[in-house]
This record gives structure tokens, sequence and C-alpha cells, in this order.
């Protein structure tokens, strides 16, 4: 193990406090600096606590263009950009493009195969060490399929799955009922993912937080990072309001600000941030035991103790956290289609969450050190599944900092992988 290093991560979601918990467990003196409050969300906080083995295919692959434009004319679809002159947006919307074929995902399907089942072990082992505390489910998912059409889709989709040992499996809609008789299914079919798996984000990112407390982690809130000092090829200090701190590497997991927060570094980082939503029924209906994804309308649902959250959606509109109600109403409207038992009513007066989600245009995360400054680890860009490869990520970038060849190849995750 390398000898203890000074440690500062700019970020305080997800990403940020697993990094700074596993260079802390390496024995690393770590600060984390966050320009929220303690109390501060993240795009983590409100998403749909799924741990997914089955999203091994990056968000830009083929017919994803084709779906993209099918469904950005209409403001309530799952996917949206709202229309507006910005370089960046064109800049990244060309990129996704050039990504969107099927050399990529062949590339980048066992990474991220790898990375999720890798974050999964972190997950359960986190768990069985500390009693559970984030209450992790290892019930597996099911994608419900509206239509014949959708259903075939996901059938060739759990093929590619079982094809490089993601188990799958096809369900009529009996055999999904079978499996969780909780909710009353209006389906053409579901196909089941046993590896995947759910947890309470807020009480995983409490939890954290108190580790980190616990492990002398000095988290430093209200402290937005306001530039950077360098020297040669290295970084000598980040700027704050309240003057400069030093250490001997840094990190940014600054999620959908992360480009604005390392462009003085030199490095473009290509990203947009994906806005989506949820809502979280107190009483519902029905609870289901596993947590699922209407396929066709893009909602993933989660049982969270005796609730249940819905949540969906991808808003490109920049670092805009306005609530769009258009946006909303189609969550709602698409819930009864899948589950007759609720009705829109079921939502009159629930409150709605809202993130921002990192999202790079070839659909992977940006993990490594950089080239031109050298003592920099990127962190960021894992747009819907922060949460889900939160744990493998800070266990990457532990080895990063502590000098270690990284368990995994992270060729791929290049952070200077655009220029």
């Amino acid at each position: 193990m390398a000898s203890s290093r000074s440690v500062l991560i700019v970020g305080g979601g997800v990403i940020g406090l697993c990094s700074a918990y596993y260079a802390a467990l390496r024995g690393h003196q770590v600060t984390v600096v966050e320009r929220g409050a303690p109390d501060h969300d993240s795009c983590s906080l409100g998403n749909a606590g799924m741990v997914v083995p089955s999203h091994f295919i990056p968000l830009a692959a083929p017919g994803a263009v084709a779906l993209g434009l099918k469904w950005m004319w209409n403001p309530a679809s799952p996917f949206y950009i709202q229309p507006r002159l910005d370089w960046d947006l064109i800049s990244w919307s060309w990129k996704f493009l050039c990504s969107a074929t099927r050399a990529h995902v062949q590339r980048s399907a066992p990474l991220l195969r790898d990375l999720s089942l890798a974050s999964r072990t972190e997950f359960v082992e986190l768990a069985r060490e500390h009693g559970n505390p984030f209450s992790l489910a290892q019930r597996g998912l099911l994608m419900f399929c509206k239509t014949q059409h959708g259903l075939d889709e996901e059938c060739r989709t759990a093929e590619a799955a079982r094809a490089i040992g993601v188990p799958a499996e096809v369900l009529s809609p009996s055999e999904a009922s079978a499996r969780d008789p909780g909710v009353r299914y209006d389906i053409a079919g579901a196909v089941h993912y046993p590896k995947d798996c759910h947890l309470n984000p807020r009480e995983f990112i409490a939890w954290m937080t108190g580790r980190l407390e616990r492990l002398g982690v000095d988290l430093r809130f209200n402290t937005p990072a306001t530039g950077w000092s360098l020297s040669g090829d290295r970084v000598i200090g980040v700027r704050v309001p309240t003057g400069e701190l030093r250490a001997d590497d840094y990190v940014v997991a600054g999620g959908a600000w992360s480009p604005e927060t390392a462009r003085p570094l030199g490095v473009r980082i290509p990203m947009q941030a994906g806005k989506g939503y949820s809502l979280t029924l107190p009483r519902p209906r029905q609870l289901p035991a596993l947590c699922s994804i209407f396929t066709e309308a893009r909602i993933a649902v989660t049982p969270m103790g005796n609730t249940l959250r819905f949540g969906g959606t991808m808003e490109i509109a920049g670092l805009n956290e306005e609530v769009r109600p258009v946006r909303v109403r189609g969550i709602i409207e698409s819930v009864p289609k899948y589950f007759p038992e609720f009705t829109p009513a079921d939502f009159d007066g629930v409150p709605v969450w809202r993130g921002l989600r990192p999202c790079s245009p070839d659909g992977l995360p940006y993990l490594g050190r950089l080239s031109h400054a050298r003592n920099c680890v990127i962190a960021t860009g894992h747009a819907m599944m922060g949460l889900s490869l939160g744990p493998v990520t800070g266990r990457l970038v532990a080895e990063l900092l502590s000098n270690e060849t990284p368990s995994m190849d992270l060729s791929l995750l290049n952070p200077e992988r655009f220029g």
C-alpha cells in the first residue's frame, strides 16, 4: 500500500463520498469540499436506488438517435431536449451521434458489466459488515413490457445479457405475477434480471456521511471550489471562498457541474445535465417486493420500506433545476398503464423531486488521471448510474490515488478521450 497522502475531493455527491470512503480506508487524509449545505440535495438522493448489472448497454447505442428524435418533439416523452442555441449542446449531440454504433456497444458492454457486478459486490459487503443500514434488497429487477414489440426488443437485450454472463429470464404475465404478487400488472410480458438490487439512496448517503465522519474525513459544506492553482504539470491548490486549500492529490467529482469546475485545469469534459424526476407515494395502493422498469415509458419503480418511488425522464435543458409539470405528468399518466390499480389522483399533493444527472456523449463515465495535471483524478459522468456505480468508482479512485494499478482497465473511461 502506498504511503498516506492528503487528498482533496471536490464534490459531496455519491461519487465524491464513495471516493472519500475508500481513500480513507487506505489511510489517506481526506477533505471533501461541497458547494451545498450539510443537508444539500444531490442527483442520487431522489433516484430509483437501483444497482443494475442489467444496464450494460451505454446510452449511446444504435437506435438511440432515431428514438430520441421521435421523442424530442413531445415535451412529455421519456426523452426531451429543450431547443436552444448552445455550442456545448451541439458538440455533445454530434459526439453522441458518432458514438451510437454497434462497435461502441460491443466495446463498452463488458466494461459496464464488470463495473456493475463489482459495485454490487461492494454494496453486498458493506451491507453485510454494517448491518444493512441502507436497506439493500437482493431480489432482482423486472423489466415490464406493455406491448409485444417492447417485449421482443427486451428479449433481444436479455439474449445479449446472457451472452456476456448477465443472467436474464423472459417471463409471461402470469410468471411475472408469480414472482411478485404484490401488484396487479397489465403487461405483455417481462424480463427478470436476478442480479439487480435496490436500496434506499437517502439512507445510503446518510450512512456514508456518518462513516466518513467517524473515519476522520474533513467534510466542508457551503464551500464551492472557485479556481485552481497550478505549477507545471501539478495542481498545488484549490481556491475556496475562505482562501486556498492544498493537498497532495485532487479529485473532481462534481457531477453535472464537473465540466465548469475542471475547465480551468485545461480539460474539456463534454457533458450535458440530464434532468430526472421522481415521486414517492407514502401509502401506495399496492406495494411490490421487486424493483422494476416500465420499458416503453422508461420509468423506474422502487419499493422503499412502506413507500413506493416512481422516477424517470431524461430532460436535456442545461444546468436548470426548474420543475416542468408536463414532464411530471408524463410519469404520472404512465403508471396506470402498467399498474392498473393506480390512478393519477394517487399522486395529488405528492412532492416532486428533481436532479441533474451528468451525461457524457458516449454513455460512459469519466474516470482517470489527467495527463497535464498529473495529481488530479476526474470521476464523473455516470448519468443514471451514479449510485449504482458509486462504490466501485470510489474503490478505483482510491487505487489511483494510492498509485496502484487499477483493478480494471480504465482506458475507455479516459477523461481526456474527447481531447
